[in-house]
Formats: C-alpha cells, structure tokens, sequence
C-alpha cells in the first residue's frame, strides 16, 4: 500500500504548521520523518492517519494507493497507530490490549474466538512477549510496552503503519535494542510504515528513506546514505550530524576559509562569493608536523578518550574552535595533550553558497 501526500498544507491559528507539502511512501517501505520539535513532522503523520485534517480549500490530497482519502474517516482508513506513550489500557492484560481492536470490530467484521486468540497468539510470539499473555501493562518494562502497542497495532492488519516517536519514552539502551527489532520485524512484515524521530541515529539505522523537515517544509528526501552524504541544504548538513564550521569564499576555482585556500571544483551551479564551509570531525586529519601540506596551526584544548574514536577539541590562532575525531590507534601514537601545537587539515569539505542552499563537495 503506497502512501502519496499532495500539497498539504497545515494551521493551528496563525502558526502554519505544514507549507505545502508533498512526499511518497512507496508500497513496503519504511519511512522516516525526521525532524526538530516543531518542523510539522507529527502533524503530517496525524493527517495521513485522519487525526487531524489539513486546510480546506488548499486542494491538498491523501491518497493511499491511488485512493483519495482525505475525506475518510480514521476508523475506515486501515490506518494502525502506535503513540509515543504506549496507550495501553492498564486494566486489560497483555492479551486482551492486543485483542482489544478486533472485538470491538461489527459483529459482521469480527473474528471468531478461536481466530482472534490465533492471531494474538501468533503476533505475542512475533514481538517476542508470548510468555507475558497475562501480566498487565504495570508489570513490564518500557521496551516490553511499546512492543505491545505495535503488536495491537498490526492485530487489525493495517494496510499502512503509522508511529509517532515509539522509542521517545525509553531510555538511550533500550531504545537502541528496539530500533534494531523494528528494523528486522520490518524486513518480515513488509507493511508500509511511516515514523516520526528527532533522533537522527534512529532514522539513519532504521529507516529505507529519510525526510527531513524543518519549518513546515521538506528539506530533503533521499536515503540514509543520500541525505547523510549528499545534504541538499545547510540546515540538513548541520542536522545530520556533528559539523565543523566556517565562514569562506570562493573564488576563481579555490575556497578560502580560515587560513586555508583549497582547489575546488566548478559545476554548473557556479557558487561564488561569500560561502559557508562545513566539515564532518572524522574528516579533520591532525598531525604533529606539518609535512609540507596546507595546513591549520591549533592548539589542543580537549581530549575525550572514552569510546571507539577519540575526540580532540582544537582552538586555532584565529580562535576558530573545532572538532576532530581519530581512531584510538592513531591516538596512541600522537602524544597528544592539552595544549599540544598540532596542524589540521581536511580530507573532505562542503560548500554551501552564503544563502545556504546550493551545496558542492571537495575531496
């Protein structure tokens, strides 16, 4: 089931919470909105599912594989929810929460006894909680919750699967374990998914296709790789990870930023003048010497030794502050230390022309 949005558009009062947007899900993937607090991501998950409704007289559509259903009602859009907060009814068991939506079904629609604890059976074991039928929501953990929310969820067998922020509420080790779960009940399932995050880990591991949005707007549509590696704005590179940054120029085939003047290579889009340079801090390469290459004189102001990659915050003499980050091999070699003299280069930059919206790469 493809999810396909036309020119949606959004206000609550004088805040214009969606702009004109515009996104496909295509049939069996998963889908990420990714975003800050207030970007529209919510408010355009709660209009696919029919929890809101967008702007009368924008001539916005839903359509969920060809049908138009922006004037169907949220019970008959076969639409499952899963909420941030779990939502579970406290008094009901672990069963009966994941039943609850098929008994309530018309007499007509509802399965049989039989069928229905079938069904429940089989999900509980899916989601890995068939030995916790009978306990209620109190008696497990958050992780064991939330995987009940989406097994009640997939019980009425929708055709697409919404979740609003489902991991928001755990804490950073759980929700890591149940990202990597999603992703692998995904692959089994195949049921067209969309899911909101702020965490963009989150989005970048779980999801086949990220948009990212920020203002009410899209800023880019793209895969993980896509919009990770390729950012089509500077709001997306700086979202997207940690970024070192600086105020340039180009100018006649060379970027200038800082004390540095590096080739850089034209295209069609021509950026010139005023320029902004980013740089990833695993793409900083620091040395003791300055082995004849240009260069960035700085001085060591940090070190964060802890973990996989070693952080080192730098200062250089035109107190430019920045960030790199080398392997735990390369660090044990360096000697480095507070106010170690070390000289900084990058392996890889991006240009985004001064307005921010044009970008190019250098190697």
């Amino acid at each position: 089931m493809s999810i396909e949005v036309r020119n949606i558009t959004k206000h609550f009062g004088a805040f214009r919470a969606l702009d004109d947007v515009s996104v496909t899900v295509p049939t069996g993937t998963l889908v990420a909105l990714l975003g800050p607090s207030g970007s529209g991501k919510t408010t355009l998950l709660r209009i696919i599912a029919g929890l809101e409704r967008p702007d009368g007289g924008c001539g916005g559509s839903i359509l969920f594989h060809d049908q138009d259903v922006a004037g169907t009602h949220v019970r008959k859009r076969g639409v499952g929810f899963v909420f941030q907060h779990y939502a579970l009814f406290r008094h009901m068991t672990v069963f009966e929460n994941v039943a609850f939506g098929l008994r309530v079904r018309p007499r007509r629609l509802r399965p049989s006894r039989a069928e229905i604890a079938r069904r429940v059976g089989d999900l509980l074991e899916l989601v890995q909680l068939d030995s916790q039928a009978h306990r209620y929501p109190s008696q497990l953990s958050g992780g064991q919750r939330q995987r009940v929310a989406l097994a009640r969820a997939l019980a009425v067998e929708p055709r697409v699967l919404l979740l609003d922020e489902p991991f928001g509420a755990l804490d950073a080790k759980v929700r890591k374990e149940l990202r990597s779960w999603l992703r692998r009940l995904h692959d089994e399932l195949h049921v067209t998914s969309v899911f909101v995050t702020h965490d963009q880990d989150e989005a970048l591991e779980v999801a086949d296709r990220v948009v990212v949005m920020n203002h009410g707007r899209i800023e880019q549509i793209g895969t993980p790789d896509e919009v990770f590696h390729h950012p089509a704005s500077e709001f997306v590179m700086r979202f997207l990870g940690d970024v070192n940054a600086f105020h340039g120029r180009v100018d006649r085939g060379t970027v200038q930023f800082s004390s540095l003047e590096l080739p850089f290579p034209q295209d069609r889009r021509q950026i010139a003048g005023d320029a902004r340079v980013f740089i990833r801090p695993y793409d900083v390469t620091i040395d003791t010497k300055t082995n004849g290459m240009p260069a960035l004189e700085a001085r060591v102001i940090r070190v964060h030794s802890a973990g996989p990659l070693v952080r080192v915050e730098l200062l250089t003499a035109a107190d430019q502050r920045l960030v790199s980050e080398i392997s735990q091999e390369r660090f044990a070699t360096m000697n480095l230390r507070p106010d170690s003299t070390v000289y900084v280069r990058p392996r890889h930059i991006r240009v985004f022309a001064g307005g921010g919206q044009s970008a190019l790469a250098s190697d």
